[in-house]
Parts: structure tokens; sequence; C-alpha cells
């Protein structure tokens, strides 16, 4: 497959946070705020950046820098469906590479892998056994319509889109040959999940690159290159 496509990345950062009590995306991992982090690990990849986010005053406290462009939710407080919508919908580029603003150990090779099967389908979607991660994801302009009418009939599941538009499952064998703990996919929600996150960052040795932000870079941005074109 390994087409070379135009792509956007779209980070969710309007969710409530109702478990950790505070906004997530401004916890600092290893001295940074989480957005940060995900930010640096997207940007490389991609044309643009957008922030979704539920509010305007949610954005001003995310203190983003300029070149990033913040997002509206079109449709607040209609979970992870209603930001993607509007993330992809408001993109300059006919990809999304989608993630969360919750992710601290992005594994650029899996986002680039995603890019390289985009291929004849509509989505790219992540699957470790037969769940998929739908928020470390590739979309299309095409999905927007069916995740529209979806939100507008209050159809905020994200399983049923993958039944509607062409989708790439990328299966736990691939995953677990560029990222074998899978901690692309660790997201944080409580306390525990911070000192994990804490915990995993000071760890040396195996999946070192997908922890730290500054090892194998050059090799990361060559082969984000080759794929931009």
């Amino acid at each position: 497959m390994g087409s070379s496509i135009q792509v956007s990345g779209v980070i969710l950062a309007g969710g409530v946070s109702r478990r950790l009590e505070r906004n997530k995306a401004l916890e600092r991992i290893g001295g940074r705020p989480l957005i940060e982090r995900v930010i640096d690990r997207v940007a490389p990849l991609t044309s643009e950046v957008l922030v979704v986010v539920g509010s305007p005053e949610q954005a001003a406290s995310l203190a983003l820098p300029p070149e990033v462009r913040v997002v509206s939710d079109r449709y607040p407080d209609r979970g992870s469906l209603g930001g993607i919508f509007s993330g992809v919908d408001a993109s300059a580029e006919p990809w999304s590479l989608v993630v969360a603003c919750d992710m601290p150990f992005l594994n650029p090779e899996l986002l680039c892998y995603l890019m390289e099967e985009s291929s004849d389908v509509d989505a790219v979607i992540p699957r470790l056994g037969d769940k998929p991660e739908p928020l470390h994801a590739l979309y299309s302009k095409a999905c927007l319509g069916p995740m529209e009418r979806m939100v507008q009939a209050g159809e905020l599941k994200i399983a049923p889109l993958f039944e509607a538009v062409r989708v790439r499952y990328v299966g736990e064998e691939t995953i677990d040959r560029i990222d074998p703990r899978h901690l692309s996919f660790f997201n944080i929600n409580t306390e525990a999940d911070l000192e994990e996150a804490h915990r995993l960052l000071g760890e040396v040795g195996c999946c070192r690159a997908t922890l730290d932000p500054d090892v194998g870079g050059a090799d990361n941005l060559s082969r984000a290159s080759h794929l931009r074109g």
C-alpha cells in the first residue's frame, strides 16, 4: 500500500476529566504538559495541528503555541465522536490523524504506519484483540457524513461508524512489532495513571524510543517527510 498522503493532526482536548477532577491536558509528565508532549509527537508528521476544545475558555487555559489551530467542538457534550467530527471537518487536509490529549507515549512509527495503510479506505483503525482504538486513528473526510448523522441522532458510540465506512484495521500482530508494550494507547484518567506514567517515563531499556520523545527523532522525521512527499 503505502501512498503519500497529506494529513492534518487533530488532538482532542475537550474532555471534562471527571475522574481526575482537573484538566489532564495540563498535567506535567517529564516536566512538560501532556498537551505539549502530544503536539510535539504529532506536528512533525502532519501539515497542521488542530486542538479541539469544548469552549474558548478551555483553549485559553492550554496556552497553545501560535501555530496550533484551535477548533471549538461543533457538538458540545456529544462525547469523543463529536470531537472527532469537529476536528476532521475543520482540517485542511483530506486525512486527519486523530489522537487524544492524554497519550504521553505516542509512537511516531506506528502513527506513520497508519498513514501508509490509507489506500482505498476511509479510515485506518488500530485494533487490540477485538477492541478498536478510535482515539488513535486515521480518518478521511469521507467519514464526515456518517459521523454527523450519528451525532445528530444521539448515537455517540463510535463503533457503529466502522460499519458505515470502509475501514482497514491494523491488528495486534503489527502493533506488537512496532510497539510491543502498547504504550501508544496508554492514556491518563486517574491519579494512578499519572503515577504509572511517571514510572514508565523513568524506565530504561525496552521501548525507550516510545518513552523518550528525543530518541529516534531523526529517523521518525525522515520517515514522516517521505510520507508527506
